[in-house]
């Protein structure tokens, strides 16, 4: 079982501080980042005093060797600025990257260990959501502060100084600039804040419609609501795009805005500064205030955009939150199966299944379901056990009960004669071969499909299995045979091949427990027989449990048992069961004749 490599904090309440634990594999590449970032934030503050340098002593005094000198200087300071450049911006990204791998790693196994019930309440579309457009925007902000989080005090500190170091008098604007940055930062993110909630709430239900509307398309074809589901979708996307061009129109404001202020304050200051060099009457003097005034400005530039840079960040960081709250949803789920910390494999009753007095239901909005009722029985190695029953009776839910998709309400499963959850997760799956009610396919080819039941399988084991599953014949006419590519959830196959390569795909792993969730559905009534006389031959010495519609695919079980309302109301085999049960005789009068129902009989 693959288990997080990353520590748990108990009693952390931030958010975005509880998701920067994940940055500790990264933390020396991190620091070296912030160092990196902090020398080229000094080099810069040293180029404006510099310039001031060549225009107070190079050009006032014809210099030229001077200007040579201290321009040489700058010009080596400009390169190793460009290169350290590159080397934190490669680091930082690599960092951040490297964070948001390890997060989407963290948030997949999380999601793997959710059982059904988990993750019907979160839902599907939202955990991709979560997965991917919620970890980048933290993955953004990371960026982002492993440059800011130095350059802002850096370049506000050093700025200030030097600007006060070029002109006091003239320094005193910073702190006019300061609080009209803020003024605007607050009220932007007052405007858009609130907005980014609502892109991921609508994201969430955008994919939601793309996600029904692929895995639907045939339904939609069928119905002709491809007009429908188009406008469902183009509304859903109207909403969407709607509110994320109010946030990018407030934030594409931001720049011109800036902008017209950066040179606002320039033209304000070349205008004082001129009117102080019309004053001066000494040519040398005139040249210093010159050469200051040019160094100061750069300096108050660097301010100003190391006050955007805040106010930036004072934006971006609650939208990162919200991101990193919804990550910690996922991350915080209590799973309802709870891994035991024994790891029980079971006892001497081999093949055995065994319902102890059952019962199981949930909490929904009118309170508690009950959708099982005291449902006890057994079934033992190289017995078939059928279930069967009208629409709703709990023949799913029985058949979800087994690998602990859900756990029972009350009662106990017994495989091997111990109680499922004094078993961990992957050794109670490991006993069984599973086929779901809706069959899924993964994309890649036949021989990848049937090899996840079992990764060491030989090419002689896959036909072994394709053959009893009756799925040889349709294979070996494929081109490439077993290595015929599938598409995503076998959309290139019938229903009725892609069943029976479920059925294989579990027949392979020569399990203990084979359960079969109305998984002859959409084969023949020719293939059914012949697939269920050679699962006769082939698994003797596993306990069979077989969810049905059809009482021809059940009529031979050893036991059937038949639902009804959540509860067991009746048991036996076909014979025992027309002669005594009034609900199974019209189950098998709605579907066969007396006569038929009895030839059928072996």
């Amino acid at each position: 079982m693959i288990k997080s490599t990353i520590y748990k904090y108990p009693g952390e309440n931030d958010t975005v501080l509880r998701l920067f634990k994940y940055l500790k594999p990264h933390k020396k590449f991190a620091m070296f980042t912030i160092f990196l970032v902090f020398f080229n934030n000094i080099l810069t503050l040293a180029l404006p005093f510099l310039m001031s340098e060549v225009i107070n002593k190079g050009i006032t005094n014809g210099d030229v060797g001077y200007i040579i000198k201290i321009g040489s200087l700058m010009l080596v300071i400009s390169a190793l600025n460009m290169g350290i450049s590159v080397a934190s911006s490669y680091c930082s990204s690599s960092v951040s990257a490297g964070f948001s791998r390890i997060l989407r790693r963290e948030v997949f196994l999380k999601i793997e260990s959710f059982s059904q019930a988990d993750l019907d309440k979160i839902g599907v579309p939202s955990l991709i959501t979560r997965s991917t457009n919620d970890i980048r925007h933290v993955q953004d902000m990371t960026l982002m502060l492993l440059k800011s989080v130095v350059t802002v005090p850096v370049m506000l500190a050093g700025g200030s100084i030097m600007a006060v170091v070029m002109d006091p008098t003239l320094s005193l604007i910073i702190f006019a600039i300061a609080p009209v940055i803020a003024l605007i930062a607050f009220f932007v993110a007052k405007k858009i804040i609130p907005k980014f909630k609502i892109v991921q709430t609508k994201t969430d239900k955008l994919n939601l419609i793309i996600r029904e509307g692929i895995n639907g398309i045939r339904v939609t074809r069928a119905f002709g609501r491809k007009k429908y589901e188009f406008e469902r979708f183009n509304k859903a996307n109207y909403e969407l795009t709607e509110v994320a061009l109010k946030i990018n129109r407030t934030f594409a404001s931001l720049i011109p805005i800036i902008t017209l202020f950066i040179f606002s304050i320039v033209i304000g200051l070349v205008y004082i500064g001129g009117r102080q060099i019309q004053v001066l009457t000494d040519p040398v003097e005139v040249s210093n205030t010159v050469g200051d005034l040019q160094a100061f400005i750069l300096y108050l530039i660097f301010i100003v955009l190391a006050l955007s840079t805040a106010a930036a960040m004072f934006i971006m960081i609650p939208r990162a939150r919200i991101s990193a709250v919804r990550i910690c949803e996922v991350l915080d789920v209590v799973p309802e199966i709870k891994e035991t910390s024994s790891d029980k494999d079971g006892g001497e009753l081999k093949g055995r299944l065994e319902f102890r007095n059952v019962s199981f239901g949930y909490n929904g909005d009118e309170g508690f379901v009950s959708v099982l009722d005291d449902i006890s029985f057994t079934s033992n190695a190289g017995e078939v056990t059928a279930i069967i029953g009208g629409t709703g009776s709990g023949k799913s839910t029985i058949i979800n009960l087994i690998p602990r998709f859900y756990d029972v309400t009350d009662g106990a499963v017994l495989i091997d004669g111990v109680d499922i959850r004094d078993m961990r997760q992957s050794t109670l799956r490991a006993k069984i071969g599973f086929i779901p009610q809706e069959v899924f396919l993964f994309s890649g080819t036949i021989a990848d499909n049937l090899r996840y039941g079992k990764e060491d399988a030989t090419d002689e084991e896959l036909w072994r299995a394709l053959e009893i599953s009756q799925a040889k014949d349709f294979v070996e006419k494929l081109p490439d045979g077993l290595n015929h590519f599938v598409s995503q959830n076998g959309i290139n196959l019938s229903g009725g091949q892609k069943q029976r390569l479920a059925i294989a795909r579990a027949i392979i792993k020569n399990t203990e427990f084979y359960i079969f969730d109305d998984s002859f559905s959409s084969l023949d009534y020719a293939t059914d027989s012949r697939l269920r006389r050679k699962l006769h031959e082939s698994l003797t010495d596993a306990s069979i449990i077989i969810v049905a519609q059809r009482v021809g695919t059940i009529i031979n079980a050893d036991r059937i048992i038949v639902l009804d309302k959540g509860k067991i109301a009746a048991e036996g085999t076909h014979k025992e069961l027309l002669e005594s049960s009034e609900l199974y005789g019209e189950i098998v009068a709605s579907q066969l004749k007396k006569e038929e129902a009895e030839a059928e009989t072996v």
